[in-house]
């Protein structure tokens, strides 16, 4: 499931994403006592943390505020905009200063797994498409961070961008991929060991040659066994060096 930011009204999203003052509204009874934009957000987070994007709706969310979905109207226009507060509101758990005292490097690793763990703590953010940003400050403030963090780099504007985009969607991948195996037990009912026992046994046997025909991907399966956690695990620190060394081959010497 792919939803895309920005599909509610833009100004009172935009508006309410920056904190502008509420305009007044005709035809719809004031607002009720213990409500807010941001109790909602949070219990909106709340739902699409315990039960998952699609279990996300208005409805969903006034039941646990114990009002109707219509009570919520007055605060945030729909489901839409409300989406884009919530994107924006996880993405502001993230540190908003960036030490450089170790350098560059260090600074985007700090910042590559701090975004990492917030997409696993919000597994539903893997599902709003990259395709259009929220333009929320807290959005905007994790893309300065990390520019902050390469700025010591010195790399010439076309490298940067590539360097952003790449950095970017390799947490992406990497936290979406963690995030389907921790859910694939639970949504087939099979564990990923018995998974892997399953076929590796009938690969073994339908593909006695295995290992003659695919000697390259059978060593590295050697080397990297595991679970399929720790792995990805280790795939994410690994490749992160990878994409930080080709960075530096970039950097101005």
């Amino acid at each position: 499931m792919t939803v895309y930011a920005g599909q509610g009204d833009a100004h009172r999203s935009l508006a309410l994403l920056w904190g502008a003052p509420e305009e007044p509204r005709t035809g719809r009874s004031g607002p009720k006592p213990g409500l807010s934009v941001d109790a909602i957000v949070s219990t909106g987070i709340a739902v699409a943390d315990a039960e998952g994007m699609t279990a996300l709706s208005m409805r969903a969310v006034g039941e646990r505020l114990g009002r109707t979905a219509m009570a919520l109207y007055t605060y945030v226009p729909g489901k839409a905009e409300l989406l884009d507060l919530m994107y924006d509101r996880a993405l502001a758990e993230l540190p908003g200063d960036r030490t450089l005292l170790n350098g560059w490097r260090a600074a985007v690793e700090a910042w590559a797994e701090q975004l990492y763990a917030c997409y696993l703590r919000h597994p539903w953010m893997l599902q709003v498409s990259q395709a259009r940003p929220v333009l929320g400050p807290a959005e905007l403030a994790a893309m300065e961070s990390l520019l902050t963090a390469l700025q010591p780099a010195a790399l010439p504007p076309e490298r940067l961008r590539g360097a952003v985009a790449a950095l970017w969607q390799f947490v992406h991948g990497m936290a979406a991929t963690t995030a389907d195996t921790r859910g694939a037990a639970a949504a087939t009912g099979v564990t990923d060991e018995d998974w892997w026992t399953t076929r590796s046994s009938q690969l073994a046997q339908l593909a006695p040659d295995f290992p003659a025909r695919f000697p390259l991907l059978t060593a590295l399966q050697s080397a990297t066994g595991g679970a399929p956690e720790e792995s990805g695990r280790e795939a994410f620190r690994t490749g992160l060096a990878v994409l930080l060394d080709g960075i530096a081959v970039g950097a101005p010497a």
